[in-house]
């Protein structure tokens, strides 16, 4: 049996917004309505996911994580502070396995990211939940580019990974973010950054890894 897996979420966008986070697609049961405990009705909300924990530790935010509105309108009022607007690049895909793997999407359909970045002008970054790994955020932008044959130009080749692109006059920067999810951790713990510091502290650990490097971008 295929499952249609469609995004739940319209993107979260406002003509403030500076910066997009941009993921995929969030767990099946969002879009099936059969929330766990502790999961916020939202984007990123899976109580699994981390990039809520992560910006809740950098800003004190001091979040519930529960399926409650105040949990949603916390969220949406932080982002709003921030100008920071969420669009994920997936609009709709197919599963023949029931689960929240990148690389288990099947016949794909992609937002048109550079459609809301036109039409949202003062955007000038996006900050991927994952690298160029196949299914994930960036490589998908990637195709996405290609479409409308726009060039991903390389600022620095060092995780997080930054490019740039040109859209008339304006330059939008990518920036690239060691994913916010327990899948991500194996990589985490490859990287020769992460060896030091744990090295250093053996107490620290990588979502002590993602908030050093998140808190620079948002």
């Amino acid at each position: 049996m295929i499952f249609k897996h469609i995004h739940p979420y319209e993107p979260f966008l406002f003509k403030e917004a500076t910066k997009l986070i941009v993921g995929t697609l969030p767990p099946p049961r969002f879009t099936s309505g059969d929330l766990k405990e502790g999961d916020v009705n939202f984007c990123y909300g899976s109580r699994d996911g981390q990039l809520w924990p992560i910006l809740d530790r950098i800003f004190n935010l001091d979040l519930e994580f529960k399926t409650t509105y105040t949990a949603i309108e916390q969220r949406k009022q932080f982002l709003r502070n921030r100008k920071i607007g969420i669009c994920d690049i997936v609009e709709r895909a197919e599963r023949s396995k029931i689960d929240a793997s990148d690389l288990g999407m099947q016949n794909i359909r992609l937002r048109n990211l550079i459609g809301y970045i036109k039409e949202f002008t003062k955007v000038d970054t996006l900050l991927f939940t994952g690298g160029n790994s196949k299914n994930g955020p960036e490589y998908f932008f990637r195709k996405h580019l290609k479409e409308h044959q726009i060039k991903l130009e390389v600022v620095s080749g060092i995780v997080p990974r930054i490019h740039q692109f040109k859209l008339g006059s304006r330059v939008v920067k990518t920036i690239s973010l060691t994913a916010p999810s327990g899948a991500a951790n194996r990589a985490v713990g490859s990287l020769d950054a992460y060896k030091m510091m744990k090295n250093k502290n053996p107490k620290f650990n990588t979502i002590d890894f993602r908030i050093l490097q998140y808190k620079n971008y948002f």
